[in-house]
Protein backbone atom coordinates (compact mmCIF):
# COMPACT_ATOMS: atom_id res chain seq x y z
CA UNK A 1 0.00 0.00 0.00
CA UNK A 2 1.57 3.64 -0.80
CA UNK A 3 1.92 6.20 1.47
CA UNK A 4 -1.31 8.13 -0.55
CA UNK A 5 -3.48 5.19 -0.45
CA UNK A 6 -2.82 5.00 3.67
CA UNK A 7 -3.71 8.51 3.86
CA UNK A 8 -6.90 7.89 2.05
CA UNK A 9 -8.01 4.98 3.62
CA UNK A 10 -7.29 6.80 7.18
CA UNK A 11 -9.40 10.12 6.26
CA UNK A 12 -12.27 7.36 5.08
CA UNK A 13 -12.40 5.83 8.62
CA UNK A 14 -12.01 8.82 10.75
CA UNK A 15 -15.34 10.05 8.69
CA UNK A 16 -17.07 7.15 9.15
CA UNK A 17 -16.22 6.84 12.49
CA UNK A 18 -17.33 10.09 13.37
CA UNK A 19 -20.73 9.16 11.34
CA UNK A 20 -21.35 6.12 13.25
CA UNK A 21 -21.07 8.57 16.54
CA UNK A 22 -23.57 11.08 15.80
CA UNK A 23 -25.94 7.95 14.23
CA UNK A 24 -25.43 5.96 18.27
CA UNK A 25 -27.13 9.74 19.11
CA UNK A 26 -30.20 8.73 17.84
CA UNK A 27 -30.79 4.93 16.81
CA UNK A 28 -31.53 3.05 20.43
CA UNK A 29 -34.30 6.14 20.88
CA UNK A 30 -35.74 6.35 17.55
CA UNK A 31 -39.00 4.43 18.41
CA UNK A 32 -39.55 6.33 21.75
CA UNK A 33 -39.23 9.14 19.68
CA UNK A 34 -41.44 9.38 17.11
CA UNK A 35 -44.49 7.12 19.11
CA UNK A 36 -44.41 9.04 22.79
CA UNK A 37 -42.24 12.55 22.34
CA UNK A 38 -44.27 13.33 18.88
CA UNK A 39 -47.20 11.87 20.16
CA UNK A 40 -47.69 9.95 17.12
CA UNK A 41 -48.22 6.43 18.44
CA UNK A 42 -46.35 2.77 17.95
CA UNK A 43 -48.12 2.16 14.69
CA UNK A 44 -46.46 5.42 12.88
CA UNK A 45 -43.27 4.45 14.63
CA UNK A 46 -42.98 1.21 13.36
CA UNK A 47 -44.02 2.84 10.14
CA UNK A 48 -40.63 4.63 10.27
CA UNK A 49 -38.90 2.03 11.10
CA UNK A 50 -40.32 0.12 7.76
CA UNK A 51 -39.69 3.24 6.02
CA UNK A 52 -35.59 2.81 6.21
CA UNK A 53 -35.49 -0.62 4.94
CA UNK A 54 -38.18 0.22 1.92
CA UNK A 55 -36.36 3.16 0.89
CA UNK A 56 -32.67 1.05 1.22
CA UNK A 57 -34.42 -1.52 -1.12
CA UNK A 58 -35.57 1.27 -3.42
CA UNK A 59 -32.10 2.68 -4.09
CA UNK A 60 -29.39 0.23 -3.57
CA UNK A 61 -30.89 -1.73 -7.18
CA UNK A 62 -29.53 1.60 -8.76
CA UNK A 63 -26.64 2.47 -6.54
CA UNK A 64 -24.22 0.26 -7.84
CA UNK A 65 -24.24 1.04 -11.56
CA UNK A 66 -23.63 4.67 -10.42
CA UNK A 67 -20.96 3.88 -8.45
CA UNK A 68 -19.49 2.13 -10.90
CA UNK A 69 -19.89 4.94 -13.98
CA UNK A 70 -18.99 8.35 -12.04
CA UNK A 71 -16.96 6.38 -8.99
CA UNK A 72 -17.63 5.84 -5.41
CA UNK A 73 -16.79 9.38 -4.30
CA UNK A 74 -19.83 11.35 -5.66
CA UNK A 75 -22.67 9.19 -4.57
CA UNK A 76 -21.30 8.93 -1.64
CA UNK A 77 -21.04 12.60 -0.94
CA UNK A 78 -24.71 12.57 -2.31
CA UNK A 79 -25.88 9.70 0.22
CA UNK A 80 -24.57 11.89 3.26
CA UNK A 81 -26.00 15.08 2.53
CA UNK A 82 -29.35 13.04 1.90
CA UNK A 83 -29.15 11.81 5.55
CA UNK A 84 -27.85 14.77 6.73
CA UNK A 85 -31.08 16.50 5.54
CA UNK A 86 -33.66 13.65 6.89
CA UNK A 87 -31.60 13.58 9.96
CA UNK A 88 -32.83 17.44 10.58
CA UNK A 89 -36.13 16.48 9.30
CA UNK A 90 -36.99 13.83 11.97
CA UNK A 91 -35.95 15.98 14.46
CA UNK A 92 -37.87 19.20 13.39
CA UNK A 93 -41.17 16.93 12.09
CA UNK A 94 -44.40 16.81 14.24
CA UNK A 95 -46.36 15.31 11.59
CA UNK A 96 -46.39 11.71 10.28
CA UNK A 97 -45.94 12.56 6.60
CA UNK A 98 -42.91 14.89 7.70
CA UNK A 99 -41.65 11.99 9.89
CA UNK A 100 -42.32 9.31 7.29
CA UNK A 101 -40.75 11.52 4.40
CA UNK A 102 -37.48 12.68 6.63
CA UNK A 103 -36.94 8.80 7.27
CA UNK A 104 -37.21 7.80 3.72
CA UNK A 105 -34.25 10.46 2.92
CA UNK A 106 -32.42 9.01 5.53
CA UNK A 107 -32.76 5.60 4.76
CA UNK A 108 -32.25 5.95 1.38
CA UNK A 109 -28.65 8.26 2.22
CA UNK A 110 -27.10 5.76 4.42
CA UNK A 111 -28.02 2.57 2.16
CA UNK A 112 -26.29 4.83 -0.67
CA UNK A 113 -23.40 5.56 1.68
CA UNK A 114 -22.95 1.51 2.60
CA UNK A 115 -21.39 0.51 -0.92
CA UNK A 116 -19.36 3.92 -1.93
CA UNK A 117 -17.60 3.85 1.91
CA UNK A 118 -17.03 0.15 0.82
CA UNK A 119 -15.64 0.80 -2.63
CA UNK A 120 -13.80 3.44 -1.62
CA UNK A 121 -11.83 1.40 0.91
CA UNK A 122 -11.74 -1.18 -1.54
CA UNK A 123 -10.01 1.35 -4.02
CA UNK A 124 -7.58 2.20 -1.14
CA UNK A 125 -5.97 -1.05 0.02
CA UNK A 126 -4.84 -4.15 -1.19
CA UNK A 127 -5.25 -7.67 -1.08
CA UNK A 128 -2.87 -8.12 1.82
CA UNK A 129 -4.00 -5.01 3.75
CA UNK A 130 -8.05 -5.65 2.77
CA UNK A 131 -9.02 -7.75 5.69
CA UNK A 132 -7.63 -5.26 8.42
CA UNK A 133 -9.27 -2.34 6.35
CA UNK A 134 -12.96 -3.44 6.61
CA UNK A 135 -12.30 -5.03 10.55
CA UNK A 136 -11.21 -1.43 11.09
CA UNK A 137 -14.20 0.54 9.61
CA UNK A 138 -16.50 -2.15 11.84
CA UNK A 139 -14.90 -1.85 15.12
CA UNK A 140 -14.84 1.69 14.56
CA UNK A 141 -18.45 1.64 13.39
CA UNK A 142 -19.62 -0.22 16.72
CA UNK A 143 -17.18 1.53 19.05
CA UNK A 144 -18.99 5.21 17.48
CA UNK A 145 -22.23 3.63 17.99
CA UNK A 146 -21.29 2.79 21.55
CA UNK A 147 -19.91 5.66 22.54
CA UNK A 148 -23.01 7.89 21.36
CA UNK A 149 -25.78 6.30 21.94
CA UNK A 150 -24.02 6.51 25.58
CA UNK A 151 -23.69 9.64 25.32
CA UNK A 152 -27.43 10.37 23.96
CA UNK A 153 -28.80 8.81 26.98
CA UNK A 154 -27.40 11.33 29.25
CA UNK A 155 -28.86 13.83 26.99
CA UNK A 156 -32.28 12.80 26.26
CA UNK A 157 -35.09 13.78 28.08
CA UNK A 158 -38.61 12.51 27.28
CA UNK A 159 -40.36 15.24 28.75
CA UNK A 160 -38.58 17.58 26.09
CA UNK A 161 -38.77 17.63 22.51
CA UNK A 162 -36.38 20.03 21.83
CA UNK A 163 -33.82 17.54 23.74
CA UNK A 164 -34.21 15.11 20.70
CA UNK A 165 -33.48 17.94 18.09
CA UNK A 166 -30.39 18.18 19.63
CA UNK A 167 -29.58 14.91 18.93
CA UNK A 168 -30.96 14.62 15.53
CA UNK A 169 -29.17 18.03 15.26
CA UNK A 170 -25.68 15.97 16.32
CA UNK A 171 -26.53 13.13 13.73
CA UNK A 172 -27.20 15.65 10.71
CA UNK A 173 -23.87 17.43 11.49
CA UNK A 174 -21.75 14.37 11.48
CA UNK A 175 -23.02 13.57 8.47
CA UNK A 176 -21.61 16.56 6.83
CA UNK A 177 -18.72 15.74 8.33
CA UNK A 178 -18.66 12.78 6.70
CA UNK A 179 -19.60 13.96 3.56
CA UNK A 180 -16.64 16.89 3.42
CA UNK A 181 -14.19 14.03 4.99
CA UNK A 182 -14.98 12.23 2.17
CA UNK A 183 -15.09 14.93 -0.89
CA UNK A 184 -11.47 15.74 0.10
CA UNK A 185 -9.87 11.97 -0.57
CA UNK A 186 -7.76 11.47 -3.34
CA UNK A 187 -8.52 8.65 -4.54
CA UNK A 188 -6.27 6.30 -6.57
CA UNK A 189 -6.67 6.71 -10.05
CA UNK A 190 -7.63 3.05 -10.81
CA UNK A 191 -9.14 0.52 -8.29
CA UNK A 192 -6.45 -1.73 -6.76
CA UNK A 193 -8.98 -5.22 -7.04
CA UNK A 194 -6.64 -8.04 -8.44
CA UNK A 195 -9.05 -9.75 -10.85
CA UNK A 196 -9.30 -13.22 -10.08
CA UNK A 197 -11.99 -14.40 -12.41
CA UNK A 198 -12.31 -12.58 -16.17
CA UNK A 199 -14.15 -9.22 -16.51
CA UNK A 200 -14.47 -8.38 -19.98
CA UNK A 201 -17.73 -9.83 -21.27
CA UNK A 202 -19.14 -9.85 -17.70
CA UNK A 203 -17.62 -5.86 -16.85
CA UNK A 204 -20.66 -5.19 -19.41
CA UNK A 205 -23.64 -7.36 -17.81
CA UNK A 206 -24.40 -5.05 -14.76
CA UNK A 207 -27.03 -7.21 -12.88
CA UNK A 208 -27.39 -10.24 -15.54
CA UNK A 209 -23.23 -10.77 -14.85
CA UNK A 210 -23.41 -10.61 -11.45
CA UNK A 211 -26.50 -13.29 -11.26
CA UNK A 212 -23.97 -15.78 -13.20
CA UNK A 213 -21.93 -15.13 -11.23
CA UNK A 214 -22.69 -18.35 -9.19
CA UNK A 215 -20.33 -18.28 -6.44
CA UNK A 216 -21.58 -14.55 -5.71
CA UNK A 217 -25.29 -15.42 -5.63
CA UNK A 218 -23.55 -18.69 -3.16
CA UNK A 219 -22.44 -15.80 -1.16
CA UNK A 220 -25.61 -13.77 -1.37
CA UNK A 221 -27.95 -16.50 -0.09
CA UNK A 222 -25.72 -17.10 2.30
CA UNK A 223 -25.54 -13.24 3.32
CA UNK A 224 -29.15 -13.50 3.60
CA UNK A 225 -29.35 -16.40 6.20
CA UNK A 226 -26.53 -14.80 8.27
CA UNK A 227 -28.20 -11.29 8.62
CA UNK A 228 -31.51 -13.11 8.77
CA UNK A 229 -30.56 -15.33 11.63
CA UNK A 230 -28.28 -12.21 13.93
CA UNK A 231 -28.85 -8.61 13.07
CA UNK A 232 -32.89 -9.28 11.83
CA UNK A 233 -33.14 -10.82 15.30
CA UNK A 234 -31.39 -8.16 17.93
CA UNK A 235 -34.72 -5.76 18.14
CA UNK A 236 -37.53 -8.07 17.74
CA UNK A 237 -37.63 -11.95 18.37
CA UNK A 238 -34.62 -12.09 20.44
CA UNK A 239 -35.45 -9.25 22.05
CA UNK A 240 -39.39 -10.40 23.20
CA UNK A 241 -37.85 -13.47 23.75
CA UNK A 242 -35.64 -12.45 26.33
CA UNK A 243 -38.15 -10.35 28.13
CA UNK A 244 -41.17 -12.67 27.57
CA UNK A 245 -39.27 -16.13 28.50
CA UNK A 246 -36.66 -14.99 30.94
CA UNK A 247 -37.98 -12.79 32.29
CA UNK A 248 -35.38 -10.33 32.22
CA UNK A 249 -35.73 -6.64 32.59
CA UNK A 250 -35.37 -4.11 29.41
CA UNK A 251 -32.41 -2.58 32.03
CA UNK A 252 -30.72 -5.92 31.53
CA UNK A 253 -31.77 -6.49 27.98
CA UNK A 254 -29.56 -2.93 27.40
CA UNK A 255 -26.54 -4.41 29.22
CA UNK A 256 -26.96 -7.68 27.11
CA UNK A 257 -26.51 -5.44 24.22
CA UNK A 258 -23.83 -3.41 25.58
CA UNK A 259 -22.05 -7.14 25.68
CA UNK A 260 -22.61 -7.57 21.67
CA UNK A 261 -20.63 -4.04 21.51
CA UNK A 262 -18.28 -4.54 24.08
CA UNK A 263 -17.08 -8.31 22.84
CA UNK A 264 -17.13 -6.63 18.98
CA UNK A 265 -14.70 -3.88 20.26
CA UNK A 266 -12.50 -5.81 22.69
CA UNK A 267 -11.77 -8.78 20.17
CA UNK A 268 -11.79 -7.81 17.07
CA UNK A 269 -8.25 -7.50 16.51
CA UNK A 270 -7.49 -10.26 18.48
CA UNK A 271 -9.84 -12.48 15.90
CA UNK A 272 -7.88 -10.27 13.09
CA UNK A 273 -4.97 -12.21 13.79
CA UNK A 274 -6.64 -15.73 13.73
CA UNK A 275 -8.71 -15.39 10.80
CA UNK A 276 -6.91 -13.65 8.16
CA UNK A 277 -4.37 -16.83 7.73
CA UNK A 278 -7.17 -19.31 7.42
CA UNK A 279 -9.50 -20.03 4.77
CA UNK A 280 -12.38 -17.29 4.14
CA UNK A 281 -15.54 -20.53 4.25
CA UNK A 282 -14.05 -21.94 7.38
CA UNK A 283 -14.21 -19.40 9.47
CA UNK A 284 -17.77 -17.93 8.34
CA UNK A 285 -18.68 -21.78 8.79
CA UNK A 286 -17.21 -21.41 12.45
CA UNK A 287 -19.29 -18.06 12.85
CA UNK A 288 -22.67 -20.73 12.14
CA UNK A 289 -21.62 -23.18 14.56
CA UNK A 290 -20.72 -20.47 17.34
CA UNK A 291 -24.47 -18.85 16.42
CA UNK A 292 -26.13 -22.33 16.96
CA UNK A 293 -24.42 -22.04 20.23
CA UNK A 294 -25.72 -18.82 21.19
CA UNK A 295 -28.82 -20.28 20.30
CA UNK A 296 -29.36 -23.16 22.42
CA UNK A 297 -27.52 -20.74 25.23
CA UNK A 298 -30.73 -18.61 24.99
CA UNK A 299 -32.77 -21.73 24.41
CA UNK A 300 -31.55 -23.02 27.85
CA UNK A 301 -32.06 -19.23 29.32
CA UNK A 302 -35.77 -19.71 28.57
CA UNK A 303 -35.72 -23.43 30.93
CA UNK A 304 -34.22 -21.89 33.67
CA UNK A 305 -37.22 -20.92 35.61
CA UNK A 306 -36.13 -21.53 39.27
CA UNK A 307 -32.63 -19.09 38.93
CA UNK A 308 -33.00 -15.90 37.29
CA UNK A 309 -29.52 -14.85 37.45
CA UNK A 310 -28.46 -17.71 35.41
CA UNK A 311 -31.05 -17.11 33.02
CA UNK A 312 -29.74 -13.46 32.75
CA UNK A 313 -26.08 -14.46 32.26
CA UNK A 314 -26.99 -16.80 29.43
CA UNK A 315 -28.52 -14.27 27.60
CA UNK A 316 -26.05 -11.74 27.97
CA UNK A 317 -23.52 -14.46 26.90
CA UNK A 318 -25.82 -15.22 23.75
CA UNK A 319 -25.64 -11.74 22.28
CA UNK A 320 -22.22 -11.62 23.06
CA UNK A 321 -21.64 -14.88 21.16
CA UNK A 322 -23.12 -12.95 18.79
CA UNK A 323 -20.70 -10.44 19.50
CA UNK A 324 -17.75 -12.96 18.63
CA UNK A 325 -19.48 -14.08 15.46
CA UNK A 326 -19.78 -10.53 14.14
CA UNK A 327 -16.00 -9.70 15.09
CA UNK A 328 -14.83 -13.12 13.11
CA UNK A 329 -17.22 -12.18 9.79
CA UNK A 330 -15.97 -8.18 9.52
CA UNK A 331 -12.52 -8.93 8.03
CA UNK A 332 -14.11 -12.19 6.03
CA UNK A 333 -17.42 -10.97 4.14
CA UNK A 334 -16.74 -7.83 2.87
CA UNK A 335 -13.41 -8.17 1.48
CA UNK A 336 -14.32 -11.85 -0.63
CA UNK A 337 -17.26 -9.74 -1.91
CA UNK A 338 -14.15 -7.59 -3.38
CA UNK A 339 -12.40 -10.25 -4.70
CA UNK A 340 -15.23 -11.51 -6.37
CA UNK A 341 -15.73 -8.73 -8.15
CA UNK A 342 -14.92 -7.88 -11.76
CA UNK A 343 -13.08 -4.13 -11.18
CA UNK A 344 -15.40 -2.60 -13.47
CA UNK A 345 -18.30 -4.21 -11.65
CA UNK A 346 -17.12 -3.32 -8.11
CA UNK A 347 -20.03 -1.45 -7.32
CA UNK A 348 -22.22 -3.53 -8.15
CA UNK A 349 -21.23 -5.97 -6.39
CA UNK A 350 -20.85 -3.80 -3.26
CA UNK A 351 -24.63 -2.74 -3.91
CA UNK A 352 -26.32 -5.81 -4.39
CA UNK A 353 -24.74 -7.29 -1.29
CA UNK A 354 -25.75 -4.24 1.06
CA UNK A 355 -29.46 -5.13 -0.83
CA UNK A 356 -29.50 -8.52 0.22
CA UNK A 357 -28.83 -7.06 3.64
CA UNK A 358 -31.42 -5.21 3.71
CA UNK A 359 -33.62 -7.63 2.49
CA UNK A 360 -32.91 -9.80 5.75
CA UNK A 361 -33.29 -6.66 7.71
CA UNK A 362 -36.90 -6.64 6.46
CA UNK A 363 -37.23 -10.07 6.64
CA UNK A 364 -35.87 -11.10 9.91
CA UNK A 365 -37.94 -8.77 12.51
CA UNK A 366 -41.05 -9.37 10.37
CA UNK A 367 -40.55 -13.44 10.82
CA UNK A 368 -39.25 -12.70 14.64
CA UNK A 369 -41.78 -10.53 15.83
CA UNK A 370 -44.55 -12.74 14.47
CA UNK A 371 -43.64 -15.97 15.96
CA UNK A 372 -42.78 -13.95 19.11
CA UNK A 373 -46.31 -12.30 18.47
CA UNK A 374 -48.04 -15.78 18.62
CA UNK A 375 -45.74 -16.89 21.84
CA UNK A 376 -44.19 -19.84 19.25
CA UNK A 377 -40.86 -19.09 20.78
CA UNK A 378 -40.17 -23.32 20.57
CA UNK A 379 -40.83 -22.75 16.74
CA UNK A 380 -38.51 -19.70 16.48
CA UNK A 381 -35.41 -21.10 18.43
CA UNK A 382 -35.58 -24.16 16.34
CA UNK A 383 -35.87 -22.07 12.84
CA UNK A 384 -32.87 -19.81 14.24
CA UNK A 385 -30.96 -22.73 14.95
CA UNK A 386 -31.91 -24.55 11.99
CA UNK A 387 -30.34 -21.41 10.25
CA UNK A 388 -27.03 -21.00 12.23
CA UNK A 389 -26.52 -24.76 10.84
CA UNK A 390 -27.58 -23.88 6.93
CA UNK A 391 -24.63 -20.73 7.63
CA UNK A 392 -22.24 -23.49 7.99
CA UNK A 393 -23.45 -25.45 5.69
CA UNK A 394 -23.85 -23.06 2.73
CA UNK A 395 -20.27 -21.65 3.61
CA UNK A 396 -18.59 -25.01 3.28
CA UNK A 397 -20.45 -25.24 0.05
CA UNK A 398 -19.26 -21.73 -0.73
CA UNK A 399 -15.59 -23.21 -0.51
CA UNK A 400 -15.10 -25.19 -2.96
CA UNK A 401 -16.11 -22.88 -5.84
CA UNK A 402 -13.72 -20.57 -4.84
CA UNK A 403 -10.17 -20.12 -6.08
CA UNK A 404 -7.39 -20.12 -3.43
CA UNK A 405 -6.98 -16.68 -4.18
CA UNK A 406 -10.61 -15.86 -3.33
CA UNK A 407 -10.33 -17.52 -0.34
CA UNK A 408 -7.37 -17.23 1.67
CA UNK A 409 -5.24 -14.37 -0.35
CA UNK A 410 -3.15 -14.06 2.22
CA UNK A 411 -2.09 -17.78 1.94
CA UNK A 412 -2.05 -17.43 -2.00
CA UNK A 413 0.27 -14.27 -1.73
CA UNK A 414 2.80 -16.42 0.61
CA UNK A 415 2.70 -19.08 -1.90
CA UNK A 416 3.53 -17.76 -4.90
CA UNK A 417 6.40 -18.06 -6.61
CA UNK A 418 9.20 -15.35 -6.48
CA UNK A 419 10.40 -14.46 -10.19
CA UNK A 420 14.25 -15.24 -9.82
CA UNK A 421 16.16 -11.82 -10.47
CA UNK A 422 17.83 -11.74 -14.00
CA UNK A 423 21.55 -10.97 -14.22
CA UNK A 424 22.89 -8.27 -16.17
CA UNK A 425 25.05 -10.77 -18.05
CA UNK A 426 21.68 -13.22 -19.08
CA UNK A 427 20.21 -9.95 -20.11
CA UNK A 428 22.67 -8.18 -22.59
CA UNK A 429 24.55 -11.47 -24.11
CA UNK A 430 22.84 -13.78 -26.07
CA UNK A 431 23.59 -16.96 -25.95
CA UNK A 432 24.99 -18.43 -28.57
CA UNK A 433 23.82 -20.20 -31.30
CA UNK A 434 24.17 -24.32 -31.90
CA UNK A 435 26.63 -24.88 -34.82
CA UNK A 436 24.81 -27.40 -37.22
CA UNK A 437 25.66 -31.17 -37.41
CA UNK A 438 27.56 -31.95 -40.39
Amino acid sequence: MTTAMGAALRRIQLGNALSAFGNGFTVPFLFIYVAQVRELGASTAGVVLATFAVAALVVLPFTGRVIDRRGPLPVAVAGTIAASAGSMGLGLAATEPLVVLAAAALGAGIAVIQPALATMIVWCSTTATRSRAFAMQFFLNNLGLGVGGLLGGLLVDTSDPSSFVRLFSIESVMFLVLGATVATVRLPKVPRVEDPVPSDDRARGGWRALLADRAMVQLCVLGFVMFFACYGQFESGLAAYAVEVTRISPATLGVALAANTAMIVIAQFVVLRLVERHRRSRVIALVGLIWTVAWLVAAAAGLMHGSHAIATAAIISTYALFGLGEAMLSPTIAPLVADLAPSPLLGQYNSAFALVKQLALAVGPAVGGLLAGAGMYVAYILMLVLCSLGITALALRLGRRLSPAQDSPLRALAAAPVPAPRSAATEQVPAEPVPAAV
